[in-house]
């Protein structure tokens, strides 16, 4: 892959996009991880990425014992992924609850004035990107490697400091 250049906006961009990412944290006393799809809220303005999450999901208490995560997105359609390590801590913000509050979130919770509801706020430190060339140009890229003992060039990559 080729390396390219890119900013944060990007990384945030396509973190819109997806809005759907991977929230991982690591189990207390364990090395093991884990993963969880969770809607995203993204404030570039702030450098942040929100999550609603509910008090009985023991989220928090992941993220109180180890604030460090790291958040996973694809659109494969596109083949755009993007890999974000950060700081996560949990708060209580109801203004902000509100601020975020959608009919998506109503399937969680009766209004954004549960007692349950608390934010994941995550500010990214480092991310990583990766684009594909498409389908087809990758299954020739890949034909060709394997017929010539090369490596494919399979589209572009790049890392960004995020603060």
């Amino acid at each position: 892959m080729s390396d390219t250049v890119a900013t944060p906006q990007d990384v945030f961009d396509l973190v819109e996009a997806v809005r759907i990412g991977m929230l991982v944290t690591s189990r207390e006393g364990s090395p093991q991880m884990r993963a969880r799809p969770m809607a995203t809220h993204v404030l570039a303005e702030e450098g942040a990425i929100y999550f609603l999450t509910d008090v009985a999901g023991r989220k928090d208490d992941e993220v109180f014992k180890n604030p460090h995560v790291c958040l996973a997105y694809s659109d494969p359609k596109s083949e755009r992924y993007a890999s974000i390590s950060g700081m996560a801590t949990v708060t209580n913000d109801r203004a902000k609850i509100r601020s975020l509050w959608s009919f998506f979130a109503k399937a969680w919770w009766d209004s954004p004035d549960d007692p349950a509801i608390r934010l994941v706020r995550v500010v990214p430190g480092d991310a990583e990107m990766w684009k594909g060339s498409g389908r087809l140009a990758t299954a020739i890229k890949m034909a060709a490697a394997v017929a010539t003992g090369s490596r494919p060039d399979l589209g572009e990559n790049a890392k960004v400091r995020m603060a």
